[in-house]
């Protein structure tokens, strides 16, 4: 560049504006890199400064703030946790509820793991082959039956029994299952020796003429010519309870506890059957219980971490070996998790389950900081202050550390917005910014006090250990074998011979790394393999990525071996051939006099099996001879005083409301139906469409309805809402990286790690598919984690090279391998030895964790080590060696920096 003969003249400004656009942005670029670097080694100083302060004081706030985590709250509702708190069906379960009680109506609305209030459920089989409708298991049911409706719990001084806390019909019964009904006629019949009645299904008839629905009451049935029942596998009963009151609740809850153990009795008693009982607060439990087991796990991976970390930052030198920052790292880790657990915990948050994978997240953000901080530690001059060199480790290391912790901030910060619309992923990820951000400072202070100290114990030559002065060489020979072994070291008169930087050549890793792996990786016939594999991994990739589905079943968020995992097992082998019942409710006066009317709602509730006394009067207008087009007023007054009052079709009287009008005429003001849809294995996608269809119909039809069961507050959305704070995470980050174009040097490191970014998250989100991992919560939280581990560990890899000049590509992969390549490393060690235990943990929950976590902490090292490294090679930045030219004019950049005192302008012309 030519500068203008008169620049001494000009203004500073003026000359910066007088630069061309490129060259502006860089100078800003460095400018705002060298601030940042210059106000990190200033921190460094402080802490060097002051160590035993930084050193003390988060252990004291982790031991204050964390004492209070000791009486932790469980949230016990999991449908506050886990349904979309933002949904048309939570508001349409309120209209719905306003007209026809869903808690009294609970039991004609069923539904198989998200039935509202209290009950207990159990599907009962054989254990050999024959038939639940024999005379044998017959008998045997309605013995269970009976022992059942004996239960007793005390409260209070009062002994309640199953009749104080059911739910009573119109006429002060109990409401009970109607294939028990059905069995009592069976053995009713049998024991007369007359020929039992004929069992239709789904639907059927009882002996008082009532047409009921048994599809979700009778499971594996073979039938004989169209619906007539020839065997079953399988009975399911269901007993409902009051839960209006604090005190009602709790004696449900307690019967429920006796329910449980009068299956387990019973069962052990009858072995020629078996029970799979499932109650209201067998999911919240179930739940919950990953935690308890997954105690044992979360302590050896602690442990593993542990030993891992301090057996990779050891080395053959006694005096340069840092095995206690190993485990020191693993301690500011710990310290930062329980330092957020006692402020969540005192800001009145609850515990759950899902915030298992909090500490996995800390760990990986500060096992790859702590590393690199010692990476960097190696690379100072051992013949500076620890001081100076502590100054040069927070310029060089904490620069990258702080930009990935804000996007650490920004990803999982956008997480815990409001506009988040499930809760147990917006108080994961409000969670894990409290962790991070403790982690943050803690790895500042704490682990870089104990920097400083481990630093004079290597200036004085201290054993690295045992902290006592290491003798002179020639002292150390005289000794045993054993001592010159733990004694080993060089000191300075020995390293002055050699290369600086080969005194620590001994630590294993960084001798494989300089030594073989980035001559092997760099090597021109391996390049083409490398780039294969990389087109065999987006191959499969996509395979996966098409095949993404999401995951909103209940089961898989709790233990395995748990009565949940047991009774949906054995619903969905039994009873997955038809739909749970849904509600059809018509919530305005409509004509139903008017055949027009009438053929549109028969057109909607077409090719559904219906439980419908809309359809049933109209039936039985026809067996009168009666045309259905009555007039309305005796439309009205055949329903109301005839055909209610039948005994079979009486209990039709709660699915009508009736309104008189101000000039006295009564008329249906809403009105419900129950609807049933056939389905097949794949029952929760063909009710996702379902639920759409009816929707849309709902909005275009002349017959204002809504449809309702209480599964849908957990469906509708779902997708939705699990994806949305993965793709507002995924767009913060972009925009982050996009905007922090001016904190970094150069703004071609931010379209590389965005592009090493996109290319981890695809293959992540393809393998954990072929992975059997659904889209569900607990994946999509780590799939956010994921985008933060990849700029964690490739951005400092990135902008090494980036900014590297005057060699060739390969040199400065070379260069920026072994600068970087130990950290990345050991920190994929360490975190894959941690997450192992967790496979083992016998939870559906952990096992999304583990593999999630896993394939993130794979596919990141897989592109770090060996992706990166090739595609830098032949990929831009250009690194060819230019011609200097003399004389000023012709060199490449000039920075140009006005200082101003009061007396002169200074202008430094400083060449780069």
């Amino acid at each position: 560049m030519v500068l203008p003969w008169n620049w001494k003249r000009l203004g500073s400004c003026t000359f910066f504006l007088a630069l061309p656009g490129s060259l502006r942005t860089r100078m800003l670029q460095q400018v705002l890199h060298g601030g940042l670097r210059t106000s990190f080694s200033k921190l460094g100083h402080f802490v060097a400064n002051h160590p035993v302060f930084f050193a003390s004081a988060p252990v004291l706030i982790s031991i204050l703030l964390g004492a209070s985590f000791s009486r932790y709250r469980i949230e016990e509702n999991v449908e506050y946790l886990l349904a979309p708190k933002h949904s048309l069906a939570k508001i349409e379960g309120n209209l719905v509820d306003s007209l026809f009680p869903v808690n009294r109506s609970k039991h004609t609305l069923y539904s198989d793991l998200q039935t509202p209030g209290r009950y207990g459920r159990v599907i009962i089989t054989s254990s050999g082959k024959g038939s639940m409708l024999d005379q044998q298991h017959i008998d045997l049911i309605l013995k269970l039956h009976s022992s059942l409706t004996r239960i007793h719990v005390q409260m209070m001084g009062f002994n309640y029994t199953f009749a104080h806390l059911c739910i009573l019909d119109n006429d002060k019964d109990c409401i009970v299952d109607d294939i028990i009904l059905v069995l009592k006629e069976l053995k009713a019949a049998r024991s007369s020796n007359h020929t039992g009645p004929l069992i239709r299904y789904p639907i059927t008839h009882l002996s008082d003429g009532r047409e009921v629905y048994i599809g979700h009451q009778l499971g594996g049935v073979q039938t004989h010519s169209k619906d007539r029942v020839k065997s079953a596998a399988s009975v399911q009963l269901t007993y409902y309870l009051q839960s209006i009151n604090k005190l009602n609740d709790r004696v449900a809850a307690a019967w429920e506890t006796k329910f449980c153990e009068a299956m387990e009795l019973f069962q052990r008693g009858h072995g020629e059957l078996r029970l799979y009982p499932f109650t209201s607060s067998s999911l919240q439990m179930d739940f919950q219980r990953t935690s308890k087991v997954a105690k044992r796990q979360l302590i050896t991976s602690l442990a593993l971490v542990g030993v891992l970390a301090v057996l990779l930052c050891s080395m053959r030198d006694c005096v340069r070996s840092k095995p206690w920052l190993g485990l020191l790292a693993m301690l500011t880790m710990s310290l930062a998790t329980l330092t957020s657990a006692g402020i969540v915990n005192l800001m009145g948050g609850r515990y759950n389950s899902t915030f298992l994978g909090i500490p996995f997240i800390v760990l990986g953000h500060g096992l790859y900081g702590t590393f690199e901080t010692l990476a960097s530690w190696r690379k100072t001059r051992e013949d500076q202050h620890v001081k100076e060199r502590t100054a040069m480790v927070y310029a060089d290391c904490m620069v990258p550390f702080t930009l990935t912790t804000a996007m650490y901030m920004v990803t999982f910060g956008i997480g815990a917005s409001p506009f988040t619309n499930i809760e147990a992923v917006r108080l994961f990820c409000r969670n894990t910014c409290i962790a991070i951000f403790f982690n943050y400072l803690y790895t500042l202070a704490f682990y870089g006090s104990n920097l400083v100290f481990t630093g004079y114990l290597e200036k004085n030559y201290q054993h690295n250990v045992f902290c006592k002065k290491v003798p002179k060489p020639e002292v150390v020979q005289q000794k045993p074998a054993w001592y010159r072994f733990l004694m080993h070291t060089r000191y300075k008169d020995e390293a002055a011979s050699s290369v600086e930087v080969n005194v620590y050549e001994s630590h294993l890793l960084v001798c494989f790394m300089k030594r073989y792996y980035c001559d092997w990786i760099t090597n021109t016939y391996v390049k083409p393999f490398v780039v294969l594999s990389y087109l065999v991994y987006i191959s499969f990739a996509l395979m996966g990525y098409l095949q993404v589905s999401e995951g909103a079943d209940l089961s898989n968020i709790v233990a395995t071996e748990t009565s949940t995992i047991a009774y949906t097992t054995a619903q969905q082998k039994y009873f997955s051939n038809y739909s749970p019942v849904i509600g059809f409710y018509i919530y305005e006066s409509i004509e139903y006099w008017n055949a027009s009317v009438q053929e549109d709602v028969l057109e909607y509730t077409k090719g559904f099996v219906r439980i419908s006394w809309f359809e049933s009067y109209l039936i039985y207008l026809r067996k009168l001879n009666m045309t259905t087009g009555l007039p309305k007023r005796n439309f009205t007054d055949l329903l109301r005083n005839a055909f209610l009052r039948s005994p079979q079709f009486a209990h039709f009287s709660d699915d009508i409301i009736f309104a008189k009008k101000s000039n006295g005429e009564v008329e249906v003001v809403a009105s419900r139906m129950f609807l049933v849809a056939k389905t097949t294995e794949n029952k929760r996608e063909e009710m996702y469409v379902l639920l759409d269809t009816l929707r849309k119909l709902s909005l275009t039809s002349k017959v204002k309805f809504i449809i309702f069961n209480p599964s849908f507050v957990y469906m509708d959305r779902y997708a939705s809402s699990v994806g949305a704070p993965l793709q507002n995470s995924c767009i913060s980050a972009l925009f982050l990286l996009f905007f922090s174009a001016f904190l970094v040097a150069h703004s071609l490191i931010n379209v590389w790690v965005t592009l090493t970014v996109v290319s981890v998250e695809f293959g992540v989100i393809g393998f954990m598919t072929l992975w059997k991992v659904e889209l569900d919560c607990i994946s999509v939280l780590c799939l956010i984690y994921g985008v933060n581990h990849t700029i964690d560990s490739c951005a400092p890899l990135i902008s090494t090279f980036v900014l590297g000049k005057d060699y060739t590509r390969t040199k400065w992969v070379k260069n920026t391998m072994e600068r970087h390549g130990v950290a990345v490393l050991q920190s994929y060690l360490c975190y894959t030895a941690g997450l192992i235990p967790l496979s083992a943990v016998p939870s559906n929950l952990t096992r999304t964790l583990f593999r999630c976590l896993f394939l993130i902490a794979f596919v990141t090292f897989f592109h770090c080590l060996a992706i990166l490294p090739v595609m830098l090679t032949f990929l831009p930045p250009s690194k060819k060696k230019r011609k200097e030219k003399k004389g000023v004019e012709n060199r490449e950049e000039i920075e140009c920096v006005e200082m101003v005192d009061s007396t002169r302008v200074v202008d430094q012309i400083t060449s780069v």
